[in-house]
């Protein structure tokens, strides 16, 4: 919490405050998010289909409209990933049996595309060890969606177009490029975990899924677009 406060970034966390597994990492997320304010979204992603997913909740201060225009400075790093996030039409709570992604499939309102602004408290984030990054709200720093859609009904991951724009340049075209594979399996998981660790996601929460561009670093006075097919496009500006 001081290093977001005044912006001193920290080498490692305290050897007595550095996560030994993820349930620590977890509950380093909790006591900030406590401290942070309301809490109106959460990320999730998976780096392959079979990985176990990870999440960090986001709170609403840091979920911003597009086109954003951040000033220099804002951000210790300006890294960028081009995401897809699902706004909830009500409120997925703990129940007797899991969540699938048929239930949240029925269970989205809209579809967004985003761009997730990373960010870290720490100095190298490639010298930070795992557990320390996502007790980190795994580098958050900005949630950047556009207004959104009705979820189209041919919606799939694995042939969902998206495209990365930076100045105007094309710099990446993709197809079904999340690592996670399928979103919305994401979003179950999700919901499940979230149903044992706070109560549940709820009504007009928003969740996004992981980059399908990697992760990007620009420079200060760069315009970075996202867009995906079908869906829509987001304006960011350092």
């Amino acid at each position: 919490m001081a290093a977001r406060r005044d912006g001193r970034r920290l080498t490692e966390l305290p050897d007595d405050a550095r996560p030994r597994t993820i349930h620590d990492a977890y509950a380093i997320q909790d006591a900030v998010a406590a401290m942070l304010g309301p809490i109106r979204g959460w990320k999730v992603g998976a780096k392959s289909p079979s990985a176990e997913p990870t999440c960090a909740p986001l709170p609403a201060n840091l979920i911003l409209r597009s086109p954003q225009r951040f000033a220099c400075g804002r951000f210790a790093v300006n890294g960028v990933e081009a995401e897809l996030a699902f706004t909830l039409s009500r409120d997925l709570l703990p129940r007797p049996q899991p969540y699938c992604a048929a239930d949240v499939r029925a269970a989205v309102a809209t579809v967004h595309t985003a761009i997730e602004v990373v960010d870290s408290r720490f100095l190298d984030i490639g010298a930070v060890d795992a557990l320390s990054l996502l007790a980190d709200f795994q580098s958050n720093g900005a949630l950047v969606v556009d207004d959104g859609v009705a979820l189209p009904q041919a919606f799939e991951s694995s042939t969902q177009r998206v495209a990365l724009h930076i100045d105007g340049v094309d710099v990446l075209e993709g197809r079904g490029s999340n690592p996670a594979g399928d979103v919305l399996s994401l979003l179950a998981w999700l919901a499940n975990h979230a149903a044992a660790r706070s109560g549940g996601l709820r009504r007009g929460d928003i969740v996004t899924t992981g980059s399908w561009t990697g992760m990007r670093f620009v420079a200060a006075h760069t315009r970075v677009r996202a867009t995906f097919a079908g869906i829509g496009g987001v304006d960011v500006e350092f």
